[in-house]
This record gives structure tokens, C-alpha cells and sequence, in this order.
């Protein structure tokens, strides 16, 4: 029976293991901004973030709580669709996309739930601003974190600005404003995420071929 979830059971594995790595080893030894550049487009920039992949959040404590909880929920459903399309036996590539992208998802959940219990400092909400503020020196382990379980910060890192310039003076909204792609900090999660949606969408028709051709094989109803 295992054999059938080998594929999701070894994505979910090796990507949480890669991605708890980086995150861990890049928190306990660097402090935030940036560590170090490949490139001027490839830069290691250490940066926490409070809300969704990519940087993107929702406001005060009530809004990361909320968040957290439609994490889990997502996770739940994901797992309990990827057992779906395991029974239909849909294509393996299809299993492995959504697997990257559960395994994605549970990677920053893990930072959410954990790192606020086990780190001793992190980017943390200050209430009387209701504004997440950052934090001096390198974090350490320990026993008294910085925040409750699921008000912990993820850990991003990776920084491509690949292209800087501006908007034209026509162009409508940000016209003559300043551009970057590609602007936000990611982590390997956000990255297993985003390649997941990639190849779902790249091989929609190959994953898809299986269904048709098996419908092709019913037999038609014929009129009286």
C-alpha cells in the first residue's frame, strides 16, 4: 500500500529536509539583511516575514493567526487530495507537482508553528504599533522563544532583482515610478511552491491525456 504514496511521502521528505536546513543554518548564524551575493542578481538576503509566500501579509495578530489556521486547513486538504488522485491513479508527474506544492506549504507552517517557540529572537508584533519590528544580533536556540506557536516569522532568503528600471510616464497608475523584477524574498518552500503550479501548468494536457482517453474508450450511447 505505501508504494502507492512513495512519490509524495519522498517529495514532502527531502523538500522539508532542504528547506529546514537552509532556514536554520541561515538564522543561527546571520543576522538580518544581507549575507552575501553571487551576483548582483542573485543575492543571499536574510529577511523574516510574518504573512504569505513571497512576502506578501495580512495586518496585526489577528490576521497571522487567521493565517496560520488557513495554512493548516490548506495543508489538510492537500493531503487528503493528493490519497484522491493517488486511488484515481492520475499521472505520476501530476502527484509529484502537488506533492511539491504540500510540501511547500507545510515547510513555512513548520517556521510559523516552531520557530517563535525555539528561537530567542525574531521579528516579532509590536502590539502598540500593531506592526511586526526587527530584531539586532544572530538568534540562538532555546527553551523561552520569542512568540506563541503559529506567531512565529518565516525565514526568506533568496533575492534575484534581475532587472531595475522605471515605469513610462504613460504607463497608467505607476507611470515614471521606479520597477524591480524580481522584487520579493523567497525560501526554498516558496520555490517548491511555485514549481509545483509551474509544471501543472507546462504538462495541464500530458497529466490530463490519461482521463481523455480513457473516456474515449466508453462506449457511446446510441439513440433508439
Amino acid at each position: 500500500m505505501l508504494k502507492h504514496y512513495k512519490i509524495p511521502l519522498l517529495t514532502v521528505f527531502f523538500i522539508l529536509l532542504i528547506d529546514q536546513f537552509i532556514k536554520i543554518y541561515i538564522k543561527l548564524h546571520y543576522p538580518l539583511g544581507e549575507v552575501g551575493r553571487l551576483a548582483d542578481w542573485c543575492i543571499i538576503h536574510f529577511t523574516e516575514n510574518p504573512g504569505m509566500a513571497f512576502g506578501f501579509e495580512f495586518g496585526g495578530e489577528i490576521g497571522k493567526l487567521g493565517l496560520s489556521i488557513f495554512r493548516i486547513l490548506a495543508c489538510i486538504a492537500g493531503a487528503f487530495y493528493i490519497r484522491y488522485i493517488i486511488k484515481k491513479e492520475e499521472h505520476p508527474g501530476f502527484v509529484f507537482s502537488v506533492s511539491l506544492i504540500l510540501a511547500g506549504a507545510l515547510g513555512n507552517i513548520f517556521d510559523s508553528a516552531f520557530y517563535g517557540l525555539f528561537f530567542d529572537r525574531g521579528t516579532s508584533l509590536n502590539l502598540d504599533f500593531n506592526e511586526y519590528m526587527p530584531y539586532d544580533g544572530i538568534a540562538k536556540l532555546t527553551s523561552n522563544g520569542y512568540a506563541k506557536s503559529m506567531f512565529g516569522c518565516v525565514v526568506d532568503m533568496f533575492y534575484f532583482p534581475m532587472m531595475n528600471g522605471h515605469f513610462p510616464s504613460w504607463f497608467p497608475i505607476w507611470g515614471g515610478e521606479e520597477f524591480q523584477f524580481f522584487r520579493p524574498i523567497f525560501n526554498f518552500a516558496d520555490a517548491s511552491i511555485s514549481i509545483g503550479v509551474f509544471i501543472i501548468i507546462l504538462f495541464q494536457k500530458k497529466f490530463t491525456k490519461k482521463e481523455e482517453l480513457i473516456e474515449s474508450d466508453l462506449p457511446l450511447n446510441k439513440a433508439d
